[in-house]
């Protein structure tokens, strides 16, 4: 999994986020351990890190949650969506539950741009409905 160029603290911290709940799926590897083999991995600075911790964090503990959510709004079991776009998902459906500020659009698209450069284009509607329909539910 490689990272794409550019982007700010937060959508930096995001793609961390993302290699963390990739590299953890379907493993019982420590979150920390393979947060900082990330974080070294692609350099991250402390804010990166802290930001992705957060909601590396934020996903493991409300797993339960987060995945009933997605599931709720899917037309997929999750066992049968791609490992990236369930880390995709995951991910823009703790920040959408547990937001802190951030707009519902900027949630989404960032979610939608870690699908394209790590899922794929043909990833992007599905999570795109999938996450508007989590957003829609939380108003």
């Amino acid at each position: 999994m490689t990272t794409p160029a550019g982007g700010g603290r937060r959508r930096r911290g995001r793609e961390l986020a993302l290699r963390v709940l990739f590299e953890l799926e379907g493993t019982d590897k420590d979150a920390e351990t393979a947060l900082a083999y990330q974080a070294e991995e692609v350099g991250a600075t402390p804010d990166v890190r802290a930001f992705a911790q957060r909601l590396v964090l934020g996903c493991l503990v409300n797993r339960e949650r987060i995945d009933a959510s997605v599931s709720a709004a899917s037309r997929w079991s999750l066992s049968d969506v791609g490992k990236v776009e369930r880390a995709v998902l995951r991910l823009g459906t703790c920040e959408l539950l547990e937001s802190d500020g951030t707009p519902v659009a900027v949630i989404v698209d960032e979610s939608l741009e870690l699908a394209r450069a790590y899922a794929g284009d043909d990833a992007v509607q599905y999570v795109n409905g999938v996450l508007g329909q989590i957003a829609r539910e939380r108003v």
